[in-house]
């Protein structure tokens, strides 16, 4: 039998994922088959996949004959560092880069993060960028700042802006997005998300917070807080609303994307631009340990400032006729 000690930053877990980390190479059908099977015991007591380990724990587990774990070949990265201390870790994203591998991906930040910190015993991601979208990614660096940074993000009291520069003319009025999203995989399996209406059986409400941040002849510049963190919510939303992002691979203008790739758009002459303009500019939360309100920002990355200098400029608005003498 092997005995492993449950050590503080692992404490509150759940007993299959404290496995999971603990058992490097052992598939997932292997350890929910020796739970069920009672052969896991914490502190001499059967316990089941949801139980929570506590620091201090005796968990007690079969002799198993595990694989040798598969080494990380991600690249050592560091990125542009917004805030750190001994609890957690704010990085200033670039776009282009996984906040994870998977689904063809072979690595991405935080596979990066750990093979640059070897020293480090726990970085986990708190919550998820899309790959193409750039700015604030939250990490834990303890196990109890991951739970209590997840708990702010499931009840809302976080706090998330992006930036975002949509085609066309957003309307002021339209100051509010309340519009379930149904998400789904298309035929290629590729996941997607659509608006659905508000009774739909799969529907999730979603609600975005929209300002006008500065408006263009051909695109207008949104700051965009979500109230609920859906996939793809912000894409989806504005494109809902007739308004795509631009350089959005996914649900915008193919056509504009393929132009402002090659430098030739009409609505930015001269500047070539390939990504899509989302970034998380701005990042409000309380800080696990103190409970202190931190609020960081990140501003626009040079490509997008350069994109925003090449935009032709919004038409005045006509002068109000002069009075008859």
């Amino acid at each position: 039998m092997r005995h492993l000690l449950v050590d503080d930053d692992s404490a509150g877990q759940r007993l299959d994922n404290f496995l999971l980390r603990e058992l490097k190479g052992a598939p997932k059908t292997l350890v929910y088959r020796i739970i069920r099977s009672g052969e896991v015991r914490i502190n001499k007591g059967r316990a089941h996949a949801d139980s929570r380990v506590e620091a201090g724990d005796d968990v007690r587990v079969p002799p198993l004959r595990l694989s040798e774990p598969t080494v990380s070949t991600a690249p050592p990265r560091e990125f542009p560092v917004r805030f750190e201390d001994e609890h957690l870790l704010v990085i200033d994203k670039p776009a282009g880069v996984a906040v994870h591998g998977g689904s063809g991906v072979s690595h991405g930040v935080i596979e990066q993060l750990r093979r640059a910190r070897p020293q480090a015993k726990f970085l986990e991601l708190v919550h998820r960028l899309d790959r193409e979208t750039s700015g604030l990614l939250l990490i834990a660096k303890k196990r109890s700042a991951l739970t209590a940074l997840q708990d702010q993000f499931r009840q809302r009291e976080t706090g998330k802006t992006y930036a975002a520069l949509v085609i066309g003319a957003w309307p002021a009025a339209r100051k509010v997005v309340d519009v379930a999203l149904h998400k789904y995989l298309d035929a290629a399996g590729e996941r997607r998300v659509r608006a659905v209406e508000a009774d739909h059986p799969d529907g999730r409400r979603s609600v975005s917070l929209v300002r006008i941040a500065q408006t263009y002849a051909d695109c207008t510049l949104l700051d965009v807080t979500i109230k609920t963190g859906r996939t793809h919510q912000i894409r989806v939303h504005l494109l809902n609303e007739g308004h795509a992002i631009v350089g959005d691979d996914k649900y915008g203008d193919f056509a504009l994307n393929k132009a402002l790739a090659r430098g030739d758009a009409p609505a930015a002459p001269g500047c070539r631009f390939e990504r899509m303009f989302l970034h998380a500019r701005r990042l409000a939360f309380d800080h696990p340990a103190t409970g202190e309100r931190i609020e960081l920002e990140a501003p626009l990355p040079p490509e997008c400032t350069a994109l925003l200098s090449h935009l032709r400029p919004a038409a005045k608005p006509a002068a109000a006729p002069a009075p008859a003498p």
